[in-house]
């Protein structure tokens, strides 16, 4: 489901960088949904799920079935609440927020109105999304995967719907996409009330002062918040530097971002969300030997995608935006740029992709500070290796300042990594797998194979101007597939089975 979900989403940024390029005016869409989408990650798909969860399937271990309809009832009444009350915040303060996430916006441009506007129609898609995920987490506590998985299909559908429907009606085009987002809120939380209801845990809006169970959530909801959304606060202070950088810097650097999105969403985040009720069962039944074999399992699981995935995106970044994107009036320079800056990303990916997975190894024992002082940590990295690569290439007149970004949040999602995994290990919380070691070994350097091949294989960019949409998308699935053949042959002569990918828990 969340491949489908994610093929839908290159569907709708294909048909947003035909439709309207990458200039001022996609500029400032993208702050304008970015802001909510960044709270979206940071409170319901990161802080909040995280913290609820685990609560929740404690709930259900050691509780009653009344006592879990309580807590679900308490919690969707409190969360409706505040966030009801962050909705109208926002939408009355759109023009300061807008000045604190795009300062170099001029307040007098066109940009910055468009931004304000469009901030005021997107920022409700927070209270609808953030219950969408309330629902997501009591269906996935049940086991039940696949609605939520697939529900952001509803968002890629209103956009693709506003871009080609919408937009020819409308004075101001790119205001339609806005609007798309306001719908999708709503429908998406719509598709999940039948799911609810067949397991009988459709909650009602019920308000209680002092539950225990609400505050056991806020108590480790407030500190993951920080946590769980180091990568999303990064991107964020990417877009606040690139908004004084070239007009078309924050759709390069999104448009690119997305390309990283889809191995994160389909490897780090699926599995991070299949683990994270187990690992909470696991912790509440104290079965600490299962703990650990589920980390060790996705982790490996997680390296076997994510190796291929960095040395495939940094090899055929420039085809991918050729084929899926440039077309209209995303222009051959605009694919040119975001490829610099999806090579740059492409090296964090493992990364990401393990923090998906190392983290909820905290959140399920309802450890929330330790994520928090490493995500600090990490975002105070990112900060000063801006400063340091940034800042040189911007004052010499570099090309592409925008990539320097990009390679900064890399670099700061792997020592975000390397410290969850070194504290995991510190505290015997994971105590390793026998032969891991070798198999990372293997992965890497069947990855290193795959890359190599695809680099003398890959034609050059003029060849691929020359070809039509239907031969570049031949040309990039041969490629694709020539890769995969490389990468998972060189581990299966290496030794490397589906069993050294089971979980054995």
């Amino acid at each position: 489901m969340t491949l489908i979900s994610r093929l839908f989403g290159y569907v709708r940024d294909m048909v947003i960088a035909i439709v309207f390029g990458a200039t001022g005016l996609t500029d400032a869409f993208f702050v304008a949904f970015r802001i909510p989408n960044l709270f979206r990650r940071m409170f319901a798909e990161g802080a909040f799920s995280l913290a609820f969860v685990p609560i929740f399937s404690e709930y259900r271990e050691k509780h009653t079935k009344e006592e879990l309809h309580d807590l679900a009832d308490h919690t969707a009444g409190a969360l409706s609440l505040a966030l009801f009350v962050i909705t109208v915040i926002g939408i009355l303060a759109a023009p300061w927020i807008i000045r604190l996430f795009a300062p170099g916006f001029e307040t007098t441009g066109e940009r910055y109105e468009l931004a304000v506007q469009m901030l005021r129609i997107t920022f409700p898609y927070l209270l609808f999304i953030s219950l969408t995920a309330l629902a997501a987490g009591i269906l996935n506590s049940y086991g039940r995967f696949a609605v939520p998985a697939f529900t952001p299909v509803l968002l890629n559908l209103s956009l693709i719907g506003a871009a080609l429907l919408i937009s020819p009606l409308m004075a101001e085009p790119v205001i339609a996409l806005a609007w798309g987002v306001f719908i999708a809120g709503i429908t998406q939380l719509a598709l999940q009330i039948p799911a609810l209801m067949r397991i009988g845990m459709l909650p009602r809006l019920r308000f209680k002062r002092r539950d225990p169970g609400v505050k056991k959530i806020l108590g480790l909801m407030l500190p993951a918040l920080f946590g769980s959304s180091v990568a999303q606060i990064n991107i964020l202070i990417n877009t606040l530097i690139a908004s004084f950088l070239l007009s078309g810097s924050i759709s390069w650097l999104y448009y690119s971002d997305r390309f990283v999105e889809l191995p994160l969403a389909l490897f780090g985040v699926a599995i991070g969300t299949v683990i994270l009720p187990k690992l909470s069962r696991d912790h509440s039944n104290q079965s600490s030997e299962a703990f650990s074999l589920t980390v060790g399992w996705a982790l490996r699981l997680t390296l076997l995608m994510a190796i291929p995935a960095m040395f495939g995106l940094i090899a055929l970044a420039r085809p991918i935006l050729i084929t899926l994107i440039q077309y209209g009036a995303f222009n051959a320079h605009d694919a040119f740029m975001s490829a610099l800056s999806l090579m740059a990303y492409a090296l964090g990916v493992p990364a990401f992709m393990l923090v998906k997975i190392l983290a909820p190894g905290f959140y399920s024992r309802q450890d929330s500070r330790t994520p928090v002082r490493i995500g600090i940590i990490a975002v105070i990295a990112n900060i000063l290796m801006n400063l340091v690569i940034v800042l040189p290439w911007y004052l010499s007149g570099t090309i592409a300042p925008h990539a320097g970004l990009a390679l900064a949040t890399a670099l700061a999602g792997c020592l975000n990594a390397g410290l969850l995994y070194h504290r995991l290990r510190k505290e015997q919380v994971y105590r390793g797998t026998p032969g891991n070691g070798l198999v990372v070994l293997r992965l890497l350097l069947a990855g290193i194979v795959m890359g190599i091949a695809l680099y003398f294989l890959n034609p050059n960019a003029p060849t691929w101007y020359g070809w039509n949409a239907l031969e570049r998308a031949y040309h990039l699935a041969g490629l694709i597939a020539a890769g995969a053949t490389l990468y998972f042959g060189s581990l299966w002569i290496m030794g490397l089975r589906p069993r050294h990918f089971t979980n054995p828990s």
